[in-house]
């Protein structure tokens, strides 16, 4: 590593503030690799080093990785959303994936999966392919829709569809009020969440999840609103900003009121929180992956299609914006042995 320094969170030679200073500058940044999502993912199971390559004290390159357990005694590596790394530069990703080998040795993982924030590209296939990568099984959703507000708030609002912005001011109508959440609003939440899980069939976290989340986010970087009616709670959504780039993370709503389009005076408020943040992006997070792959196709044909996220389409392609297909997961086998584990075991629960 010829001019490079290894950092890392295991050496105590990286510390959270420069790490989080490099991520929120790295034209590839993303809220999962910052010190808060590893705090609170770490708090529910999983284990977490940071590791960086530095040029003249300088962050240049670098991942959090995040461990779980295997039923095996070997783990998961992972990074989401990351390495930060230019992936054109070999001098800087193979010091890099050799650096995390070596700090992800101690925990015996049968493989290491990232999951970097870049566009689907043939070109990356071939420079992760190069690296001894292979496709994986991916963890994020690996299709989403991207509005962008480079242009502000009014030319967000104007790219979404007619009934769409049409919902937005008629919430205003109907006296739906949308305000920032406190902590005494969180019991509101739980209950909204665990109703939304149960209606719609979605996995939801436990209710210490979100409480943890709540607390661990600096305002600047996350918002999280709740539409009320007459005092009562309709819907509320968690959103965060960071590195020029904002998320709609969250999201839970009750049955009551529902034609007072309290969804998307939430969506609204929030793409106006992150323009306000200096966001140039808001990303819905997540939509059905056959969309992604064939954009055209499922652009205004997709009423028989039914489960899943189709429901969460038809509600978030009426904001407008882009359809964004990321790389997905690549796996570098570490542990051939627990790597081929690893698959088979997916497979059987997946019951192919």
């Amino acid at each position: 590593m010829s001019g490079l320094a290894l950092l890392s969170s295991h050496t105590a030679t990286l510390p959270e503030s420069d790490w989080n200073t490099f991520v929120a500058a790295h034209p590839d940044g993303h809220l999962l690799q910052t010190s808060q999502w590893a705090t609170l993912k770490c708090q529910f199971g999983w284990q977490a080093e940071r590791v960086a390559l530095a040029r003249d004290n300088r962050i240049v390159a670098g991942a959090q990785v995040l461990f779980r357990k295997l039923p095996w005694r070997q783990t998961l590596a992972y990074v989401p959303k990351g390495p930060l790394v230019d992936w054109r530069n070999p001098r800087l990703v193979q010091p890099l994936l050799d650096a995390l080998r070596t700090v992800c040795a101690p925990y015996r993982p049968a493989l290491l999966k990232i999951e970097p924030d870049l566009p689907d590209s043939p070109l990356l296939d071939l420079i992760f392919a190069s690296y001894g990568l292979q496709r994986g099984h991916p963890v994020q959703p690996r299709s989403t829709i991207l509005v962008s507000l480079a242009e502000g708030a009014d030319a967000a609002l104007a790219g979404m569809k007619q009934k769409w912005r049409y919902n937005v001011r008629l919430a205003g109508r109907k006296d739906v009020v949308v305000r920032t959440m406190s902590s005494a609003d969180l019991p509101a939440w739980h209950a909204m969440n665990m109703e939304t899980g149960q209606r719609d069939g979605f996995g939801v976290h436990v209710p210490a999840y979100y409480e943890r989340a709540f607390e661990l986010f600096p305002p600047d970087q996350s918002r999280w609103l709740l539409a009320e009616f007459e005092g009562q709670p309709l819907a509320a959504i968690a959103a965060f900003a960071l590195a020029g780039k904002a998320w709609y993370m969250w999201g839970a709503s009750s049955s009551r009121e529902r034609q007072r389009m309290p969804n998307h005076a939430l969506q609204w408020a929030a793409m106006q929180w992150a323009v306000e943040r200096g966001s140039h992006s808001y990303d819905l997070w997540g939509i059905p992956d056959e969309v992604g792959t064939d954009p055209a196709r499922y652009r205004d044909d997709f009423v028989e299609q039914q489960g899943g996220l189709w429901g969460v389409y038809r509600f978030k392609q009426g904001f407008g914006g882009q359809i964004m297909r990321y790389t997905g997961a690549w796996d570098l086998p570490v542990s051939p042995v627990g790597h081929r584990i690893y698959h088979l075991t997916r497979r059987l629960r997946a019951g192919q």
